[in-house]
């Protein structure tokens, strides 16, 4: 008899006893604290939130709100990546320092906590990119059940559209250190800019949205399908309007549209 995917993903969860749960509030991560908290009991599993100036507020308050709704204990971790010169001058493998720092301060409060393992939402799709973070997550024994289950993005939407989980179709919106070029120092006030452009451009109807910050020049990534309309001129005067009153001195929209990792096209093959 085949085992699907959910259910290898059940009984995987199921033999973890008590976990820490890295919750960033994104579709995977939410979907695996949604198995977590059924298969083992609400009381049994901790989800824990990066506090951090390269996560924008909104997604910290929303992780925050889902917690309590789904009846878990959530708490959230400060981190002091700013305080990293490893990480501020963003090489190419930056978020294996980043995440060294959160996973290194989860560890002890597992310990304390009593709990026996630590979980993140990493699926199938992740090991196809360039991830230098899945090096930190490794170093620390963290699992990844749901890449582990063999399940992808589109299986994990699919499966939490029937959860009636929120975060079936929400876009991923990693740290905001990633719309950086590698080796463009990461900054406040940068990361200042960044999120608030981001956040008008969503208000503008654009949900799945990238600014890469180029020093004073804005790249703004948008859904292929719409990039037409953020090139429409009374849009288009907005953005470039907004984003000049944040600090940009150039405003320029990639014709491609978003991609994931497209910062990674710089690096050497």
């Amino acid at each position: 008899m085949r085992v699907s995917k959910l259910d290898s993903l059940r009984r995987a969860v199921r033999s973890l006893d008590k976990v820490a749960v890295a919750f960033s509030g994104g579709a995977d991560s939410t979907f695996l604290l949604a198995v977590c908290a059924d298969v083992l009991g609400a009381e049994n599993v901790l989800a824990v939130t990066a506090v951090s100036a390269t996560y924008p507020a909104e997604e910290r308050d929303w992780a925050e709100r889902f917690g309590r709704e789904l009846g878990v204990r959530h708490i959230l971790l400060d981190t002091d990546e700013f305080a990293d010169e490893q990480f501020l001058a963003n090489p190419p493998e930056r978020c294996y320092f980043c995440k060294k720092d959160f996973y290194g301060k989860l560890v002890q409060r597992v310990r304390d906590e009593g709990l026996t393992h630590i979980v993140d939402g990493s699926n199938l799709d992740d090991q196809g990119d360039y991830r230098p973070g899945m090096k930190a997550k490794n170093e620390f024994g963290v699992k990844s059940p749901l890449a582990e289950a063999g399940l992808t993005k589109a299986e994990i939407r699919r499966h939490s559209k029937r959860l009636g989980l929120p975060t079936w179709n929400k876009p991923a919106n990693p740290c905001l250190a990633s719309r950086f070029p590698y080796g463009e120092r990461i900054t406040a006030d940068g990361v200042r800019m960044v999120g608030a452009a981001e956040r008008f451009l969503r208000e503008l109807g654009f949900p799945l949205v990238r600014v890469r910050h180029h020093g004073k020049l804005a790249r703004i990534e948008v859904d292929p399908k719409k990039v037409r309309r953020l090139m429409a001129p009374e849009v288009r005067a907005k953005v470039n309007a907004h984003l000049r009153q944040l600090g940009y001195t150039w405003v320029s929209v990639d014709l491609t549209g978003y991609r994931m990792g497209s910062l990674n096209e710089a690096l050497p093959r």
